[in-house]
């Protein structure tokens, strides 16, 4: 019984150990450089606001939010509230939010549509009242372009 807490300890120590040594081996010592890893990264995602959201976005991906009225399509936007930046073996979060200078990401406007018809249907009991609203709640589709990073140098 004693050896076998003691072997417990002696791998929980060397896992801990391992995780240690690979931390520091995949660490990078600043944003430039971190920036740099994921750039070599054959696919990188953001994680972005927009119209109040957090979405996960991949290059050309279609995004569809909330109707944004201020914009037409074939409208090119700017997402300057980016949260994440990261690729499958490498992460850099902001804090809260990216620098603006560092990553860009241009998302177009390729439509804007309607959602499937809602049916809202009003009734009070025993009164004989009943009442139906149907409305198509209206989106805006967007194709994200691609992940821009900034060289180490100009970050």
């Amino acid at each position: 019984m004693q050896w076998q807490r003691s072997m417990f300890n002696l791998l929980k120590f060397r896992g801990v150990c391992q995780a240690a040594a690979r931390a520091l081996h995949t660490q990078p010592s600043s944003a430039a450089s971190a920036l740099a890893l994921i750039r070599s990264q054959p696919n990188q995602y953001v994680i972005a606001s927009l119209a109040g959201r957090k979405y996960l976005l991949a290059p050309r991906d279609l995004l569809t939010v909330p109707r944004l009225n201020d914009v037409r399509v074939g409208d090119v936007l700017a997402l300057s509230e980016i949260h994440e930046f990261g690729s499958r073996e490498f992460t850099l979060r902001g804090d809260p939010l990216i620098p603006q200078d560092a990553v860009k990401v241009a998302a177009t406007v390729v439509e804007h549509t309607k959602g499937k018809m809602e049916v809202i249907v009003k009734k009070k009991r025993r009164k004989g009242y009943v009442k139906t609203i149907k409305h198509k709640q209206p989106y805006t589709r967007l194709r994200i372009g691609s992940i821009d990073v900034a060289l180490p140098d100009q970050v």
